[in-house]
């Protein structure tokens, strides 16, 4: 360590960053972005956006006074350097994985991350508050927003700078301009930014005038914005091009090469002291100082593991089909035979796997930029003009769209179809993008229809039976990662009976009640004699029973796949409450409001009193980790679905 990396070996704090001389700086860049290339090679992360700020970290943490001055990150996937030269580097080895670093930035975690992120768009709406409450309070420190890969196409990123000039603020808001998301951009802001830029010599001259008029009384606060419009107005006249930000009464200074460490300390260091909300606009290369990122930088936003010689991927070959392409995949194949049907994604073609369907019919594909909320209202717009929109957003993302699945689509009782990626605990990524919360904000919405597949084949019948003629709103989701190994493709479409549960196993003693794909656990649980039972259907017939069990005790188990928490299949919950002894529910979601209180309610209303053990996500925010040690963790796998069972 010593010997590969001599400059950032002596680097513990920013303090220590704060000593080296400017002529230093290019080499820790160097060293920084080895370090992370040499450990992401071998413990996977989010890869390509931080190499693509090396030079901005360092020169942040170099001219400002951190963590007095606070940086606020937006899509903290960024933050790697940051958190490196933040004490945190000799721990990074443990990023993202169960009790070690948070891939993303977190208060808890250390005093130089300024607010979580995970989420993008937030930045400069905190980062203002941040900025404005230290006003209040008369505390001397700068607050920097960090904001990028696609985030400011997010509707919360132009509700702050609106109101970024209403209220005294030293805010600086840093664009970190790398013309990509995970997939490229689309929107005219994208393209807006990469044509605006203001020169050298005009800010030189702007900051001497605005100094003199101040020096002799003709600039205070009250005064300021007058003077900012009438300046705005005579560089627009000369220069025949208008800037969005000035236009909102926010300095800006750019375009800034983001890979020229010297300039940027240099530039940061002229415009640090400068009252009132600023953008500095730098251009920068997702991947960059990476040969194979910097030319796929979708690719690279998260490798996994590689060779960081070479650039190889390796990639271990998956024993079953992802979720997320039987969801592309079979939209495709339903898009070939229902003209109706378009795709709707946030910025997430790639990651959801409507890029299937995008390359194939890219006229029936909107990508819509990084904006959840555009994206339910956009969907429902088709849906009232007769077509069939499947929206899919991550779980966790689908929080940001809450007003509008109520007033927009539920209220309307629009026909269309919102598909909820990443549901239930999503691993190393953590609470930030954990699905955990979709079951109990959802299920109290009228005119919904909220579905879980236990597996690829029932995430087909169900993607297929969403589309045909009915009244309302389908909700499907579905877990990250690989699923169970059934076929799947090339089957014929099933259309699942709406709110019907199937029953996989007959008992008498004690009745297992799952969710979505959860039920493979309780299937694992039990003996590996116990057979479905013959009501099941051809669906539920693919699924596989284990060899072997964790569960070996003489009790009577049934086990039901739910399929539907709402609208629930109450004949069935009739039958099990007039047949069981003990009642255990299974949903990868958090039990306050979920579907175990779905079942508790239909008991309260019908006069059941049968005893019910929940098993789901408590009332608390999961640590990140793998699925496999969550699961454990929570006793949501076979080993604590069989102690429950047990008794």
């Amino acid at each position: 360590m010593e010997t590969k990396y001599p400059l950032l070996n002596t680097i513990e704090y920013p303090s220590d960053l704060r000593k080296l001389q400017k002529s230093q700086l290019k080499q820790v860049c160097a060293e920084l972005r080895g370090y992370i290339i040499e450990q992401l090679a071998n413990n996977p992360g989010h890869f390509a956006s931080s190499l693509g700020v090396i030079e901005l970290t360092v020169a942040l943490h170099y001219v400002f006074d951190t963590p007095n001055d606070r940086i606020v990150w937006d899509v903290g996937h960024q933050a790697y350097g940051h958190k490196i030269l933040t004490g945190r580097r000799t721990q990074f080895k443990t990023n993202r994985k169960f009790k070690g670093l948070s891939g993303f930035p977190n208060p808890k975690e250390s005093s130089y991350d300024a607010f979580v992120a995970g989420h993008a768009s937030n930045s400069v709406s905190a980062a203002l508050g941040l900025s404005v409450g230290a006003r209040k309070l008369n505390i001397d420190s700068k607050v920097i927003a960090v904001i990028g890969d696609g985030a400011m196409t997010g509707g919360l990123a132009f509700e702050g700078l609106n109101n970024a000039c209403v209220n005294p603020n030293n805010m600086l808001i840093i664009l970190n301009d790398n013309n990509m998301a995970i997939d490229k951009p689309v929107g005219a802001l994208s393209e807006y930014l990469t044509s605006i830029t203001t020169s050298a010599w005009y800010n030189r001259w702007r900051f001497k005038i605005y100094h003199l008029l101040r020096k002799i009384g003709l600039m205070n606060d009250r005064k300021r914005n007058r003077w900012l419009r009438i300046g705005n107005t005579l560089k627009n006249a000369a220069s025949g091009t208008h800037n969005i930000f000035e236009n909102l009464n926010i300095r800006y200074f750019g375009q800034v090469d983001g890979h020229d460490v010297l300039q940027l300390v240099k530039v940061l260091t002229d415009i640090k002291n400068f009252d009132g909300p600023r953008v500095l606009h730098i251009k920068t290369i997702k991947g960059k100082g990476f040969t194979p990122a910097e030319s796929e930088a979708t690719i690279w936003h998260a490798p996994g593991k590689f060779n960081p010689e070479t650039g190889e991927r390796i990639v271990s070959k998956a024993s079953a089909s992802l979720y997320q392409d039987v969801f592309g995949e079979t939209l495709l194949e339903l898009a070939k035979t229902n003209e109706k049907i378009v795709g709707i994604t946030p910025a997430m073609p790639t990651g959801c796997s409507m890029n299937i369907m995008m390359e194939a019919m890219p006229d029936r594909v909107f990508d819509v930029g990084i904006a959840e909320a555009h994206a339910v209202t956009f969907s429902a717009g088709l849906a009232k003009a007769g077509m069939m929109p499947y929206c899919n957003i991550y779980s966790s993302f689908m929080q940001r769209a809450y007003d509008q699945i109520i007033h927009d689509v539920a209220l309307q009782n629009l026909n269309m179809v919102l598909c909820l990626d990443r549901a239930g605990l999503v691993g190393a990524d953590g609470p930030t993008h954990h699905g955990a919360f979709d079951l109990a904000y959802l299920r109290c919405i009228p005119n919904l229809t909220i579905a879980s597949p236990l597996n690829e084949a029932e995430l087909r019948n169900m993607l297929y039976t969403a589309q045909l003629p009915r009244k309302g709103t389908f909700v499907i989701r579905y877990p990250r990662g690989c699923g169970q190994g059934v076929d799947w493709k090339d089957q014929p479409f099933e259309e699942i009976p709406i709110g019907k549960a199937v029953c996989l196993q007959e008992g008498t003693d004690v009745a297992v009640l799952a969710l979505g794909p959860i039920g493979n656990e309780a299937l694992r649980a039990v003996n590996s004699q116990c057979k479905p039972s013959a009501q099941a259907s051809s669906v539920t017939e693919l699924v596989e029973v284990p060899e072997t069990s964790v569960a070996t005790s003489s009790l009577s188990i049934g086990i039901y796949n739910i399929r539907f928490v709402k609208p629930l299949d109450e004949e069935t919950l009739h039958s099990i409450c007039k047949t069981y002894k003990r009642i255990i529910t299974l949903e990868d979601g958090v039990l306050q409001g979920g579907f175990g209180s779905a079942v508790l309610e239909f008991m309260a209303d019908n006069g059941y009193s049968l005893p019910v053990k929940r098993i789901g996500i408590p009332n608390q925010f999961v640590e990140h980790g793998s699925p496999a040690e969550l699961y454990h963790m929570l006793g949501m796998d076979a080993e604590g679905i069989a102690k429950a069972i047990e008794g």
